[in-house]
């Protein structure tokens, strides 16, 4: 058996000191051997850098994964060709930097891809991700996993429930991300595929998804433009864990992560496992 941690976006330093903090403690007290996160809100809530990045790799992430925010920051257009653990959606057009999925080998050999995929309903006009799905699944397996996530980054909830069941008995999990709440609807398909809608997000919960809600909040009553800022307070850390059969790529267990402060700190006071 494997066990995958999945953390849902990471928003602006809130998000990612509060992994920082919690990830060494989460990884040794669930005994997880792959750390994948969504970080394309990891630049103070809109875009990813390569400093930040690197924080999140320091920090124990192994693969970071994006969404429509991915080219907020010009600056990963250059840095995404250089870093193959960061992946955008693979539904991008055919010359886009960097990559939609990768193969990456835990600490005991098992080779797992990582794909990334966003919506069409509501967001920007891809390609096709449903075909995308088939394509990255089939070029994943021919590097040898058979263990895949997909993060889905998608905004309605029927995309994404369609999607799960395109890939059930393929894909090992299809997790949805972008909506900032996470749903309780994690459940096995039964070819062996989980599933959640959304995984929530990592950041400050005190606001509108990440935002300070006042601004949100004006630009609701008015209509008109302003500048939005990161919110402060009720930091948490969203996720799922994900057991799945290293030789079959068949899940077993779906499980939701969702710590606030007092979590994390009761955490990481518990010290190692006996």
């Amino acid at each position: 058996m494997i066990r995958l941690l999945f953390i849902g976006d990471i928003f602006a330093r809130s998000g990612r000191d509060i992994v920082r903090r919690a990830l060494p403690a989460l990884v040794r007290s669930h005994q997880v051997e792959l750390v994948i996160a969504n970080g394309e809100n990891a630049a103070g809530g809109a875009g990813l850098q390569r400093e930040q990045a690197l924080d999140l790799f320091r920090a124990g992430v192994h693969v970071i994964t994006g969404g429509n925010h991915i080219w907020d920051k010009r600056e990963l257009l250059t840095y995404i060709a250089q870093e193959p653990r960061i992946v955008r959606p693979g539904n991008y057009p055919a010359g886009t930097p960097g990559a939609g999925a990768v193969v990456v080998h835990t600490a005991g050999g098992v080779r797992v891809g990582v794909i990334n995929l966003m919506g069409r309903v509501y967001l920007s006009t891809l390609d096709d991700p449903f075909a995308a799905a088939d394509r990255l699944l089939d070029a994943t397996a021919a590097e040898g996993a058979k263990v895949t996530l997909v993060d889905f980054h998608a905004e309605v909830t029927s995309e994404k429930i369609a999607l799960c069941w395109h890939l059930e008995g393929r894909a090992t999990a299809v997790v949805g991300t972008h909506t900032h709440v996470q749903t309780a609807d994690e459940r096995l398909l039964p070819g062996g595929t989980a599933c959640i809608t959304d995984v929530g997000m990592t950041g400050p919960h005190n606001g509108v998804i990440g935002m300070d809600r006042a601004g949100v909040i004006a630009r609701f009553r008015t209509g008109l433009p302003g500048r939005f800022a990161p919110a402060d307070g009720d930091i948490r850390l969203h996720g799922v864990l994900i057991d799945a059969d290293e030789t079959t790529g068949r899940a077993s267990a779906i499980t939701r992560v969702a710590l606030n402060e007092v979590d994390v700190a009761r955490l990481t006071a518990e010290g190692p496992a006996a």
